[in-house]
């Protein structure tokens, strides 16, 4: 039996010309900065969200701390939805590490706004913490793979100017965004100060992300990513797989999009699930179902595998090695399974 792997975009394998790329990747000591692959990365980064330095990372978890540090630091207040993935699958790092509070908003759609941020800035007394940092995420995960139009963007870059605060962009699927939203990176980063964008979901390298901001702020990121262990050393190929995939995968994450639309037309034909399509607006499919446990263990005994997501909610994620034929015969599976 076929096995379709929709758990999660993060589970996609190299392909023949990414292998290659790594193998071939010329090396050197990035501690010392002399990685001339990770130099590259880090270089293409830079130019295509428009910032003036980058810096590769080991995780997107990695990428959304370091801002946290620098930027918030402990005892204070960071701005994030409450649904974020810092506050949900970082361990809580951003307080346990950075020493930062996050103040969860409540939005139906997991978009921040002046509206929702408003009153939630602390006063500047003495023995209040101070606000310092909103975060955004882009697409948003547990909002449904949701993205930020562009005034939302230029509204919260409004608000944040306003009262001081910084913004970070965890973009960690930011490409998605790139697609959703018809506007170049470098246009949605604009907007914020710090942008993490990971390599190894839609991207499809095995591991990585980049931290992209101001100079002095990378600068400074090269030193906490030191001390949070991150030195890799010839980690040229690694890299070596991001350059590779900035130059090969984007464009091809619009199928990804068409390929959750497909499933969630799928879902809504059917009995157990409760769907709306309209909502689906990138690679990721949540559903409703009265028995999660059940549906999940259905699906894999039929060759799909997905999660579970909450009481009463299940999720799939598209990705590149899930093809258009494979996503036709999951929606075929999905259509005759009878609960």
């Amino acid at each position: 039996m076929k096995i379709y792997d929709l758990r999660s975009d993060t589970i996609t394998k190299p392909d023949e010309g990414m292998r290659k790329a790594m193998y071939t990747a010329e090396v050197g000591d990035d501690v010392y900065h002399e990685d001339p692959t990770v130099n590259r990365l880090e270089e293409m980064a830079a130019e295509i969200t428009g910032k003036e330095k980058a810096i590769f990372v080991t995780s997107g978890s990695m990428g959304n701390l370091i801002p946290a540090i620098i930027n918030c630091g402990r005892g204070n207040e960071l701005l994030i939805d409450y649904r974020g993935h810092m506050i949900h699958y970082e361990l809580a790092s951003v307080s346990s590490i950075a020493g930062a509070l996050p103040v969860s908003i409540v939005t139906d759609d997991g978009i921040l706004t002046p509206e929702l941020l408003k009153g939630k800035v602390q006063p500047d007394i003495y023995y209040m913490a101070r606000t310092r940092m909103i975060v955004v995420e882009n697409t948003h995960n547990l909002a449904g793979g949701t993205f930020y139009e562009r005034q939302n963007l230029a509204q919260i870059a409004s608000f944040a100017e306003e009262h001081s605060l910084k913004v970070h962009m965890d973009g960690a699927r930011l490409f998605n965004a790139v697609v959703a939203s018809d506007m170049k990176a470098s246009e949605i980063a604009s907007y914020v100060d710090t942008v993490t964008f990971c390599l190894s979901k839609g991207l499809g390298a095995p591991v990585g992300a980049v931290l992209c901001g101001e100079s002095a702020f990378i600068d400074e990121a090269r030193r906490v990513r030191k001390m949070l262990g991150g030195g890799m050393r010839q980690a040229g190929v690694l890299a070596a797989a991001g350059i590779y995939a900035l130059e090969n995968n984007i464009d091809r994450i619009k199928e990804d999009h068409e390929k959750a639309s497909m499933i969630a037309a799928s879902l809504s034909q059917t009995e157990w699930a409760e769907i709306d399509t309209k909502a689906v607006k990138t690679n990721i499919v949540y559903f409703k179902t009265e028995n999660p446990d059940n549906i999940v263990n259905l699906l894999r005994e039929n060759g799909i595998l997905c999660g579970k997501a909450g009481d009463d909610s299940i999720r799939m994620v598209t990705h590149l090695n899930i093809s258009i034929e494979d996503t036709k015969e999951v929606c075929g599976i999905i259509e005759n399974i009878r609960v």
